[in-house]
């Protein structure tokens, strides 16, 4: 009984978020890329520049991966789905918690290019 509901509960998927939002306030591009960054760093994410305009942030989780890129110009951000591990994606949808820490990172990138420095 145990093992089917293990085998259940990996099986949950749901449809990979769309995530576009606004900046708070106005910034360089390099300010909003420290934005970006620091809100990220406090969910855990590392952050590597892949070009002007482009973050690629990496989440390790309990054996889970999740790959994204933050693409950004002054005013608005997206965060794409680039690769995963262990979060049962398959081609359309994944693992439910992937939508939870996109959306956690995108409120944070929010709230954080709000802030006065």
């Amino acid at each position: 009984m145990a093992g089917g509901l293990t085998l259940g509960a990996c099986a949950r998927r749901a449809p990979i978020m769309a995530s576009n939002a606004d900046f708070q306030g106005s910034a360089t591009l390099d300010q909003r890329a420290d934005q970006i960054r620091r809100a990220a760093t406090g969910r855990g994410w590392t952050m590597a520049t892949q070009a002007p305009g482009v973050l690629r942030g990496t989440l390790k989780l309990r054996g889970h991966t999740a790959v994204v890129d933050v693409r950004f110009d002054a005013a608005r951000f997206s965060v794409n789905y680039i690769d995963s591990a262990d979060l049962n994606y398959d081609g359309a949808s994944i693992h439910p918690k992937y939508n939870d820490w996109v959306r956690y990172l995108e409120i944070d990138i929010v709230r954080e290019s709000g802030r006065r420095t």
